[in-house]
């Protein structure tokens, strides 16, 4: 998250929010958003959602993570809303959108993804070797 530079401006309960500004290293050859930044920027939003909602001595971690590609990513900034859809004991079933941001301050639907979240257990979540 920190890599990229994306800055959380909202943490609610079971729900994050934040923006991206693009960069030159966040795109590919054609000037689009990279598909990758953009499916980070997704997982990374469910996932702090998920977060929000367990104890903070259990850990989430991605499952399965699908994602909908609908507009090309152009524009000044990326804004990712990540969202719980339902939480269960071991898992947490998340949704996300991703909208490009123009100069104007207009948002376009880039992106649409839905993940699992796995909740992961104080014993399960120390590997030892």
């Amino acid at each position: 998250m920190h890599l990229l530079g994306f800055e959380i401006e909202t943490i609610e309960i079971g729900l994050i929010e934040g923006t991206l500004t693009l960069e030159e290293k966040h795109k590919q050859h054609k000037g689009f958003a990279h598909g990758g930044v953009i499916a980070t920027l997704a997982d990374v939003v469910m996932g702090f959602a998920a977060v929000t909602l367990v104890p903070a001595d259990q850990h989430v971690v991605t499952s399965n993570l699908n994602i909908s590609y609908l507009n090309p990513g152009v524009g000044e900034a990326l804004f990712a809303k990540g969202w719980v859809l339902k939480q269960g004991r071991r898992l947490n079933f998340c949704e996300a959108e991703i909208f490009s941001i123009d100069g104007s301050g207009q948002k376009n639907l880039v992106a649409k993804a839905s993940a699992t979240m796995a909740i992961l257990q104080p014993k399960a979540a120390t590997l030892q070797n």
